[in-house]
């Protein structure tokens, strides 16, 4: 399997794609004026303390107050350690308000919601994630192989005591990218971590609440350090002074990546060449096609996301079972997708089409599995249930392509539909009743779209004369080029 990485600058935001065998699989976009915040580090101030939901409100000095639960927040010992917080804690005996505390960012804010709090803290290097505060070592639950697992485990803990003189040792999650480095390559990462944490301690000491404390890398740099793996064919880079800042981090921090950046001169757009505009608008719009002739329905609302598998032209060679069991096998691999490139979050419902074959059930299932193991998000599936949907959560870390690329439509409030034309007619009419009853004026006069104008005037003519008689006022019409469909005013001349 061949995979890219596709680096695009402009003046305003930074985009990376990431392509497997020529197909878009995972889009990231950050803008000048609205970087993520995930990985940042804040002394920030309790607010409000809620002890109903166990939880408190924190002013890390962002627009809206960051959000921590009572399971986030790490009591520490008399060494400064951090200690498994009791399933029984009470927020109150943890946090106060107008206290200080420092907390790091696990969730960007989306919608209304602020950022997502922990005081776990840690820094992040290529292979290792440093926890200064805790003395255990992890490893990650993509890493399958035992015998693995426990060679980094130790290496590392071998490592970590060689530094033991100059620094607190503290504790390290080992990444999914480590499996299989060699001693050297994680021996680079203890000593950056450990150096990037002693200056965050003066920082943090002179601070004053709310602050920031440590900004994670801009996204082209933690391009190199979370994105390029083992098997990654290259990353084309289309800004040459970015190219040759990738260029210098990867030398001193990850030189085996180094051979693999490559700079794009070319004058065609780096995303048009691989097609990734196109899978973009794509990834915007509810509908998706299948090769098969079938579709998806793909629709996301604040609470979940669903997706519809139909058939649509698709009617199969030998019966409507194959059809179907086809339909869906396609869908699946679709569907893991469509989660990757538009970033689906949280709870979301996949509604495959009935299958009669329990044998069939199992293999779309499993089939679905096997492609959502390429997810680096954290996903739990279930089985189909008994209306014959499959219930799955993912990771929501960031917002999804389309809440960063899209707002809420102003005409139709999010709704996704605009009254008819017909509809706002009738509207002006119970309006125009309403106001003849209250108001003694000589005339009434309709600002309204062009499309309700025109209907007011041909398909309801008959209508408005009816109206004008029964309120025994003349009825006029302007067209405000500037309305949408469902906007009017009914001014009193």
């Amino acid at each position: 399997m061949s995979e890219e990485i596709l680096v695009n600058f402009g003046p305003t935001e930074t985009r990376v794609a990431l392509v497997e065998n020529g197909v878009l699989q995972e889009v990231y976009v950050e803008r000048a004026h609205s970087k993520g915040y995930v990985g940042n580090i804040y002394k920030g101030k309790v607010v409000r303390v809620l002890p109903g939901m166990q939880a408190a409100f924190v002013d890390i000095g962002q627009e809206r107050a960051g959000f921590i639960h009572v399971a986030d927040i790490a009591p520490l010992n008399k060494d400064g350690v951090e200690q498994r917080s009791s399933e029984d804690a009470d927020i109150r005996d943890l946090l106060r308000e107008g206290q200080s505390v420092l907390v790091q960012v696990t969730k960007d804010p989306i919608g209304t919601k602020g950022a997502r709090l922990t005081t776990h803290l840690s820094v992040s290097a290529r292979y290792l994630v440093y926890m200064p505060n805790t003395d255990h070592i992890g490893v990650s639950n993509r890493i399958e192989d035992e015998d693995e697992r426990e060679r980094l485990k130790l290496l590392v803990n071998e490592l970590a005591e060689e530094y033991k003189e100059q620094y607190p040792i503290g504790g390290f999650i080992i990444r999914t990218v480590a499996e299989g480095a060699l001693k050297e390559e994680l021996q680079a990462d203890i000593p950056f971590v450990f150096r990037l944490w002693h200056d965050l301690e003066d920082s943090i000491k002179a601070a004053k609440a709310p602050s920031i404390i440590y900004e994670d890398m801009p996204l082209f740099m933690r391009t190199v350090r979370d994105l390029m793996r083992p098997n990654l064919e290259r990353a084309r880079i289309d800004s040459r002074e970015s190219f040759a800042r990738m260029q210098k981090f990867a030398k001193h921090y990850a030189p085996e990546i180094g051979a693999r950046l490559e700079h794009y001169p070319g004058e065609r757009p780096l995303f048009d060449l691989y097609g990734v505009e196109n899978e973009i608008q794509k990834a915007l719009q509810k509908k998706v096609l299948l090769k098969s002739g079938g579709y998806l329905i793909i629709e996301q609302t604040e609470a979940m996301s669903t997706i519809d598998v139909n058939t649509g032209a698709f009617v199969g060679h030998r019966n409507l079972e194959e059809t179907i069991f086809k339909t869906n096998l396609e869908a699946a691999a679709a569907i893991a997708r469509q989660l990757r490139v538009r970033n689906l979050g949280g709870i979301i419902i996949i509604d495959f089409i009935d299958m009669r074959e329990e044998e069939h059930q199992r293999q779309v299932l499993r089939s679905f599995e096997k492609h959502m193991e390429k997810d680096r998000a954290k996903t739990t599936i279930t089985g189909v249930s008994e209306l014959g949907l499959v219930e799955m959560t993912r990771k929501r870390t960031r917002e999804s392509l389309g809440q960063v690329l899209c707002e809420t439509c102003p005409a139709c409030g999010g709704r996704g539909q605009l009254k008819s034309a017909e509809t706002i007619c009738y509207e002006i009419f119970r309006e125009i009743l309403r106001e003849a009853r209250t108001y003694d004026n000589d005339k009434f006069l309709v600002l309204a779209s062009q499309v309700v104008i025109d209907r007011l005037l041909d398909e309801e003519s008959s209508n408005v004369a009816d109206l004008e008689v029964f309120i025994e006022r003349t009825i006029q019409f302007q067209v405000e080029s500037m309305y949408n469909q469902e906007q009017y005013d009914i001014v009193l001349a």
